[in-house]
């Protein structure tokens, strides 16, 4: 089955040979690979590169380390990392590898897998950066490692690409003959890592999704970061799973552990924690933002999963909570479509039953910013009357600017603008029309 992702693949295609290390980055097992391996290096075949000048290494493979043993041969080919905790594969026999293989001063294109495996990663990239006949393409699975050192190491010749799960466009568009309702009720399940389409039982499917969360994601966070109380941290992934869409802080967490569990997890250990989880790129975390006031609030935030398979893991598929879920894929989907978001606040003033003024803090799903565009966007699940649309509409006609506001309602049907100038907008359009905000 081939999967087009030609939104990533274009942005790849644009950026080449730019004299910038390209760093594609998102959670494991989410198609980073297939991205650069596949969709990418056959497009440099078909424009006629030859092979030999496309160079290949995965750092998470045996059979690609195996090839650095001739190298250095009084070193070992793995080695420690600083804290002792995990395996890292010696930079120096890779160098030399790679140098076996340059032959002449023609172009190169050095793509590389998990580049955060590689010990002094950013030092060898830098000595790399100095050869202008190499374009460079390195994947990577931990924001903290990755993020920070290319900007404060690479001095802005860095050049980022975050790579999501399948959007569910692509998650539509690699399967036949499948309606849309079907489509959405499997990724509302079981969600978008790519291996899910080849799997046909939802036994199969759920057994991968527990598996991969806990062998994979949870055991790398554990080791790397030397987690010594890992119930109490998968206690925590729990609650910010069934918290999506739903405001929360390292404080009420922390307050949880004590009254329900009597347990002592503190909120700087908290916050730690959830940052671990960001990094990895497990969760996202979108802050509280005051319209009117122009600034963020910084007592609670809301927390995405990248993947609402994977959330729906966590809890053993248990929890389905339509409307969040509803919420969460829409988020995905604005980020995947590079938007940056924040979660609105509109404070107003209205009478209450006994006529006297109150202030109420209305809230804005998303507020939804790229370069000079912003869009005000409420995901809403259903519109059951007049009164629902509303309350619905009270927080975005209340917001006192011209960019544009819009509500995305499950129903399918065709968008439509009303007179106070909110676009209404199925979600079936929102989610497979790339352009939909711009409708």
């Amino acid at each position: 089955m081939t999967i087009n992702r030609d939104l990533y693949l274009n942005d790849l295609i644009s950026r080449m040979n730019n004299g910038l290390v390209k760093v594609i980055t998102g959670i494991r097992r989410c198609g980073k690979s297939y991205l650069v391996f596949k969709l990418f290096y056959d497009y440099l075949i078909k424009k006629g590169i030859p092979k030999e000048r496309i160079i290949t290494f995965a750092f998470d493979t045996d059979e690609d380390i195996d090839k650095l043993e001739k190298y250095h041969n009084d070193e070992p080919t793995k080695i420690y990392d600083k804290s002792n905790r995990i395996f890292l594969v010696n930079s120096k026999k890779f160098r030399a590898y790679i140098n076996d293989l340059i032959i002449d001063d023609g172009p190169y294109y050095l793509l590389l897998d998990e580049i955060q495996l590689l010990d002094n990663f950013v030092g060898t990239l830098n000595s790399y950066l100095r050869k202008p006949n190499l374009d460079i393409y390195v994947t990577g699975s931990n924001s903290h490692l990755l993020s920070n050192d290319i900007i404060t190491t690479f001095r802005g010749r860095g050049d980022q690409i975050k790579v999501y799960p399948l959007s569910f466009k692509e998650f539509y568009s690699a399967q036949k003959e499948i309606e849309f309702e079907k489509a959405y009720e499997d990724y509302t399940y079981y969600g978008g890592m790519p291996l899910i389409l080849s799997m046909s039982s939802e036994k199969q499917k759920a057994s991968y999704l527990s598996n991969l969360f806990t062998e994979i994601y949870i055991k790398d966070i554990v080791e790397r970061n030397g987690i010594e109380d890992q119930d109490s941290f998968e206690r925590l992934i729990d609650i910010l799973a069934s918290s999506i869409g739903s405001f929360t802080s390292p404080t009420n967490i922390e307050n949880t552990f004590k009254s329900k569990s009597k347990i002592i997890y503190t909120r700087p250990t908290i916050k730690k924690h959830i940052g671990y989880l960001k990094d990895s790129f497990l969760i996202d975390e979108a802050n509280r933002y005051d319209i009117k006031g122009r600034r963020y609030i910084k007592a609670k935030s809301k927390y995405y999963f990248s993947d609402i398979g994977l959330r729906n893991s966590r809890l053993n598929f248990r929890e389905q909570d339509p409307p969040h879920i509803m919420e969460n894929i829409i988020y995905n989907e604005l980020k995947y479509r590079g938007y940056n978001i924040d979660v609105g606040s509109v404070e107003i003033s209205e009478k209450n039953i006994n006529q006297n003024y109150v202030r109420k803090q209305l809230e804005v799903d998303f507020v939804c910013y790229q370069e000079s565009k912003k869009y005000y966007v409420q995901s809403v699940y259903s519109i059951e009357d007049i009164h629902k649309m509303e309350q619905e509409e009270k927080p975005l006609t209340n917001i006192r600017d011209y960019f544009k506001k819009i509500i995305v309602v499950r129903n399918n049907f065709k968008h439509y603008r009303k007179d106070n100038g909110i676009l209404i907008i199925g979600l079936k359009e929102f989610l497979l029309d790339q352009n939909s905000l711009d409708l």
